[in-house]
C-alpha cells in the first residue's frame, strides 16, 4: 500500500505557482479572486479561510464579499454582474450551499464562464464533456493531477466513480472517459454497489458518507480515492467515505482523509485563477 499524498504534491504545486508570480513585472497587477459568501455557514467560512491563506501564500490578491442570509437575490446577481465586468477582477467563486430557497444555478451561471475558476458553468461543463477541457471544477482535476504524479496511467483503466454530483462524480466521469478510462457510475439508486466496486482498478467515492466503502467492496492492488469529508462523532476525527484502517491493507494506493484530495482541490483553484489571469493579460 502507497499513500498518494495531495498535501506533499498541492505544496510541490504552490511552490511552483510562487515562483511563477515572483518573476512577474512588479509594475503588472497581481491576479484577484473574489469570494461571495451568503450567511455564515460554519464550514463555508472554514473553506474560505483556506482558499484565502492559499491565496495569500503565493501572492495573489483575495476578497471576500459577504452578504446577511437576509440578502435579496437581485443584489447578489448584481454585484456578480459588477464583478464579472471588472477587469481586475480574474476568478470569481460562489461558495456554496446559498440560502436553501434560492436555486444554486441562477448564481453559478451569473458568474462569466471566462472567470469561472470553480468550473461550474454550463459553458465550461459542456466543453468538458466534448473533449476541450478549460476551466474544471477543481476536485476532479485535482485528483487527475494526483494520479499523474504518481505516473499512473487512466488509459484502459476500469474506474468506478461511486457519486454522480455535480460539483465531483459527473465532470470526474467526463475527464476520465477524455483520458481513455472505461467508466462506471454509481449513484444512491445503484443496486448491489459491491458488484461495480470490487471490478474497479479505481475506485473513487465521493458521496459523504462515512465508511461506505469496506475492504470486501475493492479487489486486491485497487487504487483508491478517497473524496468523502467528515467528523467522526466518536472519535471526533475527520474521516472519509473509506473504511481507511481496513482498505489500506488491500489496496495498491490509497488517499488519506485529511491529507490527501482536500489540499489538491484548494491548489486547483488557485491554480484555475492563475490560468484565468493569465488569459485576460492576453
Amino acid at each position: 500500500m502507497k499513500i498518494l499524498d495531495g498535501k506533499k504534491l498541492a505544496q510541490k504545486r504552490s511552490d511552483l505557482i510562487l515562483d511563477k508570480l515572483a518573476k512577474n513585472n512588479p509594475k503588472l497587477r497581481k491576479p484577484k479572486l473574489v469570494v461571495v459568501l451568503v450567511g455564515n455557514d460554519s464550514a463555508s467560512e472554514v473553506y474560505v479561510k483556506h482558499k484565502k491563506k492559499a491565496c495569500e501564500k503565493v501572492g495573489i490578491e483575495f476578497e471576500l464579499i459577504n452578504f446577511l442570509d437576509s440578502v435579496k437575490p437581485q443584489l447578489v446577481l448584481d454585484k456578480i454582474d459588477k464583478l464579472n465586468k471588472d477587469s481586475k477582477v480574474d476568478g470569481i467563486l460562489i461558495q456554496l450551499p446559498l440560502p436553501k430557497e434560492w436555486n444554486e444555478e441562477d448564481f453559478l451561471q451569473a458568474v462569466d464562464y471566462s472567470k469561472d475558476v470553480d468550473g461550474f458553468h454550463y459553458i465550461n461543463q459542456g466543453k468538458l464533456y466534448q473533449g476541450n477541457e478549460t476551466f474544471v471544477p477543481c476536485t476532479p482535476l485535482g485528483i487527475i493531477k494526483l494520479l499523474e504524479e504518481y505516473d499512473i496511467n487512466l488509459k484502459g483503466q476500469k474506474v468506478t466513480v461511486v457519486g454522480t454530483s455535480n460539483i465531483v462524480g459527473k465532470p470526474l466521469i467526463g475527464m476520465m472517459i477524455n483520458r481513455g478510462a472505461t467508466v462506471t457510475a454509481c449513484n444512491k439508486n445503484t443496486l448491489n454497489i459491491k458488484t461495480h466496486t470490487k471490478k474497479a482498478d479505481i475506485l473513487i467515492s465521493a458521496t459523504g458518507s462515512q465508511f461506505l466503502i469496506t475492504k470486501d467492496m475493492i479487489k486486491k492492488g485497487a487504487i483508491v480515492i478517497d473524496v468523502g469529508i467528515t467528523r467522526d462523532l466518536k472519535t471526533n476525527r475527520l474521516v472519509g467515505d473509506v473504511d481507511f484502517d481496513s482498505v489500506c491493507k488491500k489496496s495498491g494506493y490509497i488517499t488519506p482523509v485529511p491529507g490527501g484530495v482536500g489540499p489538491m482541490t484548494v491548489q486547483i483553484l488557485i491554480e484555475n485563477t492563475i490560468k484565468a489571469y493569465d488569459n485576460h493579460k492576453k
